[in-house]
């Protein structure tokens, strides 16, 4: 779908780590320090590939790390930096005012979607608000 819109659509990746789970905010926290050495992506990735993530470890965080070739001391040192921090709680707090509740929860040029729409429904969405905007046209 990216691949599609490139020029015109960007994901933007807000953290909301649910409290049930006891890792989610180090989780979070640690995806933004991966950020900071450009691999929020992948090691989002390695996060949600974690068959249990009840057992999800700052040790098996730091080993993800590892695995994607990271800077471990600049991972660390921006893991307990505030504005890393600071960035989770803002995203968290966004959410709630605009009343997110679970994830993932996706918007589309400002509109919530539904859980049940699939790909094609949101590529459908995206193809209006382009031509809504005057940037895409029908051929």
């Amino acid at each position: 779908m990216l691949e599609k819109n490139s020029n015109n659509v960007k994901i933007v990746y807000k953290s909301f780590p649910l409290r049930m789970h006891n890792m989610a905010i180090p989780a979070a926290t640690a995806a933004m320090a991966a950020r900071e050495q450009g691999k929020f992506w992948e090691f989002h990735d390695l996060i949600f590939a974690e068959v249990d993530l009840r057992a999800l470890t700052n040790e098996k965080l730091e080993d993800m790390a590892k695995k994607l070739g990271l800077d471990l001391e600049k991972f660390k040192k921006d893991i307990e930096d505030p504005a890393t921090v600071e960035k989770v709680r803002n995203d968290f707090e966004e959410a709630r005012r605009i009343g997110v509740n679970a994830t993932p929860t996706i918007y589309v040029n400002g509109r919530r979607l539904k859980k049940e729409n699939s790909l094609e429904n949101i590529q459908e969405l995206i193809d209006k608000a382009l031509k809504d905007l005057n940037i895409f046209k029908d051929n």
